[in-house]
């Protein structure tokens, strides 16, 4: 058998990987096959394996670096919670070996750079080893302790192209796991730190300052103490905004903010990172207490200033400028989309900040259980927390309708932390989270998706009780992130699988049959004339029924048979309304007098019988003319010298009919799909045994949902069209059919 090359190892392990929160069956199966490809120990004699090993687990985490890390994070807890009360731990003495060789190969790596050839390729993997140190540290930062001098040198890394600062970051990240967990490390070593770290704030841009000043912030906070040397920093910036500020107040109308607007964002932005790790009220600060500075123009006030002061006082946000301020930027259609996406970015930070805080707590906790209520204490913490999102609950909510996938991704972000920290009641997430499920960017809607599966599992019956609705703002979603407003929204995926977009939820609820069944019975009621459910979101309902992922004969059985009974009724009333109209209106055409009473009587019958003509179905009325379209022609115009003066009554059928014609197109789909007879049809009854109709479904390929009429009628915008002749005959044709 062919070995696949390194690259087909890659995406099968990325595309395994991402299952790891699945339903329990999957996640123990990607569990037991990630434990014996990367986190079984390896023979300390065989370094070739263990170079596979690295290499493949490193091109993974490279070829997921935009799409995030949480998969790896999830996994390895997963592995080393299952060996928590275990006497032997191999996992844990696996991620000893592969730490210890990642810190080798990075060496290596560096050795190589010199080598031009390969400098891109080498900087990569090295960028790709430090990443994953990271994420080991993240969850095992003990691993990582006996290293910390190993990667100190790589903050003077001179920063050239892009993986250079990532280099940096992601070791200063390491070292903030790492250093307050050392054993009387060095002075030398501790001082040589926290100068790379001024250097490196002084010299570069937002992302290098933000992850410079959290390291720097763990080192002085939890080991140095060193408060002057970080006072000495504030002062620096904080002395620039001052002189700024007071320049300003002294001549508004003067240039001198816009001249210095890099300076200005530079010491805002800084001020703001040293506040969020620093409490400069506390004695060890001395020296002038900080104002907030009062600009007015937006993109001064927005910088993460106001979400780096919210981290260390939190009560601000209960202050109702501040509420009205967020409120009205997430709920304006017309504000700036950077703007949302920062107040969200605020937000998103408060909330991993508290929940960084509650887990320390709570190891804190477990240390000194029985000297200090220190769970009351995160309790507490968590109380102003859930206070805090009940604020800003709604309006994040209503970023999931925003056009732009950035937005909804900070949205998701917040909502899926408040769920995680239980800050709600996660029923009111759920519809929300059943639209987020048909988000287009793969990343997003398995995020959602997971939230779905975790609710459920705790809360049974949120997920059915909410469908519906969900099904609804799904639509709203896709109707948001449309390009093509003349294109009508469509209910499944435009690739190969034509998957229904709200399949995930319909899995979620097949396997309960009483909830299936509700469910069903809820859409199909929607296609009802006196739901006035509009005619776009009828036809994403029914393609989604016709796409579900339906695994038993019992489950389009049972649509069939309630489309037949909503058919028989809304149907025939929807035909009947049509004939009254024009019954009605052909007796105010003309009133006889009582002269022309006999004769009129005479004549009555032809003009009856063409209405009585057109009005019955096709395979019943006469044929005279052997040619099919004569015939059709001569209905049509039967009809046509029937109608009314007044056109709305055809509008309303014309939209009305849309439902009816969805559904006898949807029946026809799925008899198609499934291969059903009429008599099979006809035969089923949903009182039957569930066992009677527990066959698998087989399945047709290159079947397809594809109502045109109704297609063609949502992009001629029929329901708004000036009543011409062809209006009308296409109206006529409609109710023939």
């Amino acid at each position: 058998i062919e070995q696949p090359t390194f690259p087909k190892i890659t995406e099968m392990c990325v595309k395994m990987i991402r299952r790891v929160n699945d339903e329990e069956g999957i996640k123990k199966l990607v569990n037991e096959t990630f434990q014996k490809l990367w986190f079984t120990p390896t023979l300390h004699h065989d370094k070739e394996a263990m170079t596979r090993k690295i290499l493949n687990i490193t091109d993974v985490v490279a070829a997921c670096r935009d799409t995030g890390y949480d998969w790896f994070e999830q996994l390895l807890q997963n592995l080393l919670k299952s060996e928590e009360d275990a006497s032997y731990k191999p996992v844990k003495k696996a991620c000893t070996q592969l730490v210890d060789n990642l810190v080798e190969h990075i060496l290596k790596y560096e050795e190589s750079l010199s080598d031009s050839d390969n400098k891109g390729v080498n900087s990569g993997r090295l960028v790709a080893c430090i990443t994953t140190l990271f994420l080991f540290s993240k969850i095992r930062p003990q691993l990582m302790v006996k290293h910390a001098m190993t990667m100190q040198p790589y903050l003077t890394t001179k920063c050239s192209t892009q993986n250079d600062f990532m280099v940096i970051c992601n070791v200063a990240k390491i070292l903030e796991l790492v250093v307050p967990l050392m054993e009387h490390p060095s002075e030398t070593f501790l001082a040589t730190i926290e100068e790379d770290l001024m250097k490196l704030i002084i010299k570069y841009g937002m992302t290098v300052v933000q992850h410079c000043v959290s390291c720097l912030g763990a080192v002085v906070n939890k080991v140095t103490q060193n408060y002057k040397f970080v006072w000495a920093c504030f002062n620096r910036y904080y002395g620039a905004l001052s002189k700024l500020k007071n320049q300003h107040q002294e001549d508004p109308n003067s240039t001198i903010l816009t001249a210095n607007k890099p300076a200005l964002l530079r010491s805002l932005f800084t001020v703001g990172a040293l506040c969020r790790h620093f409490d400069f009220d506390q004695e060890d600060f001395k020296g002038n207490k900080m104002q907030f500075l009062d600009y007015n123009e937006n993109h001064f006030l927005f910088s993460p200033l106001l979400g780096f002061a919210f981290i260390q006082h939190p009560s601000l946000m209960f202050e109702q400028e501040v509420k009205t301020l967020y409120n009205s930027i997430l709920s304006d259609k017309n504000c700036s989309v950077n703007l949302k996406i920062q107040v969200l970015k605020n937000l998103q930070t408060y909330l991993q900040e508290e929940d960084t805080r509650m887990q320390q707590a709570d190891r804190d906790w477990k240390k000194v259980a029985k000297q200090e209520d220190l769970k009351e204490m995160g309790d507490i913490s968590s109380g102003m927390s859930s206070s805090i999102m009940q604020l800003y609950l709604k309006q994040v909510l209503e970023a999931f309708f925003h056009n732009q996938s950035s937005v909804r991704h900070f949205a998701l972000n917040v909502i899926a932390l408040t769920l995680n920290q239980g800050l709600i009641h996660p029923v009111q997430c759920v519809p929300y989270l059943i639209a987020m499920g048909t988000d287009p960017e793969p990343s997003m809607r398995n995020k959602a998706d997971q939230q779905l599966v975790e609710i459920d599992k705790k809360y049974a019956g949120f997920i059915h009780m909410k469908a519906v609705a969900g099904m609804k703002m799904s639509y709203q979603v896709q109707q948001a992130i449309n390009t093509c407003p003349q294109d009508p929204v469509r209910g499944f995926r435009h690739d190969e699988s034509s998957s229904a977009l709200c399949s995930h939820l319909y899995s979620m609820i097949r396997g309960n049959r009483q909830h299936r069944r509700a469910f069903l019975i809820s859409l199909l009621n929607l296609f009802d004339d006196t739901a006035k459910t509009e005619v776009n979101m009828l036809l994403y309902i029914a393609d989604n029924l016709a796409c579900f992922p339906y695994q038993t004969q019992e489950e389009p059985l049972f649509i069939m048979h309630h489309i037949d009974i909503t058919l028989s009724v809304s149907g025939s009333n929807l035909l009947q309304s049509f004939k009254e109209s024009m019954v009605k209106d052909k007796k105010k055409e003309r009133k006889p007098s009582s002269g022309e009473e006999t004769e009129s009587d005479s004549n009555s019958g032809s003009g009856s019988e063409s209405e009585e003509e057109a009005s019955k179905p096709r395979r019943l009325r006469k044929r005279v003319n052997s040619d099919s379209d004569s015939d059709e022609e001569n209905d049509i115009h039967a009809v046509m010298k029937c109608l009314p003066e007044n056109s709305a009554p055809l509008i309303e059928f014309a939209n009305v009919s849309q439902g009816i014609l969805l559904l006898l197109m949807l029946k026809q789909h799925l008899k198609n799909l499934c291969g059903f007879s009429d008599s099979k049809i006809q035969k089923y009854s949903p009182s039957e045994s569930a066992k009677v109709y527990d066959k698998a479904i087989n399945r047709k390929t290159g079947v397809h949902f594809h109502p045109k009429q109704t297609l063609d009628f949502l992009r001629s915008d029929m329901a708004n069209s000036k009543i011409t002749e062809e209006v009308k005959r296409s109206i006529v044709k409609q109710y023939l059919d």
